[in-house]
């Protein structure tokens, strides 16, 4: 199930990410989930896929996700 927007998210993914990383999770998200369309764990695989693409600009630091340095 793609989200549209970031309200539609995890409820998870919305309380812990800032709005940037909602984004980038929302569209790594729905972009795997339309590549891996013939896989019965594609909603499993996108969610995987999705918080791979968050850890590439975020880290979490204690409670908070913050971006890497120099981004």
């Amino acid at each position: 199930m793609p989200y549209r927007d970031n309200s539609d998210l995890p409820p998870a993914v919305r309380a812990h990410l800032p709005a940037h990383a909602q984004d980038i999770y929302r569209t790594a998200f729905n972009s795997a989930f339309a590549d891996h369309s013939d896989d019965p764990r594609r909603e499993e695989i996108a969610h995987r896929i999705a918080w791979a693409a968050v850890k590439r600009s975020y880290v979490k630091r204690g409670e908070l996700w913050v971006a890497r340095d120099g981004r």
